[in-house]
């Protein structure tokens, strides 16, 4: 759900990516393998401001045949739960009283960066009246 499609240039003898659909995540490496997993941190980096801000989150493109680039499974999670509360009008402090939690712990939830429990994802989807499918293809 979150694999956002890249455009890989050459420059410079390097490369350099960017995602049409993340126009905050650019970056560049020495090689195609470099590049690619640092356009993971640079899209993380611009999704985290999209929260930060309280903005909507950008929804992926189709792929068709592209190379794509996507948040680590527990990231992907934080976005889909963040992306529910908004089309749900839950706010953070709304989301910490369901939960009996103080804020903290709901902005950590929210952080990227934050190696969050997964339970603790499962737990906020609960109070939102959703679950948590895992699965692995």
């Amino acid at each position: 759900m979150w694999n956002f499609p890249v455009q890989l240039s050459e420059e410079d003898g390097g490369f350099v990516v960017t995602f049409p659909d993340v126009p905050e995540a650019i970056t560049q490496g020495e090689d195609r393998e470099e590049v690619l997993l640092y356009a993971q941190e640079a899209l993380e980096t611009a999704l985290s401001i999209y929260i930060e801000e309280q903005r909507d989150l950008p929804k992926p493109s189709p792929a068709s045949g592209c190379t794509t680039v996507s948040p680590t499974a527990l990231e992907c999670a934080k976005l889909s739960l963040y992306t529910i509360m908004r089309e749900q009008g839950v706010r953070k402090v709304e989301l910490a009283r369901r939960l009996h939690w103080h804020l903290a712990q709901v902005d950590r939830l929210l952080d990227l960066g934050h190696a969050t429990l997964f339970e603790q994802i499962e737990q906020a989807a609960d109070s939102l009246g959703k679950r948590v499918e895992l699965r692995i293809v």
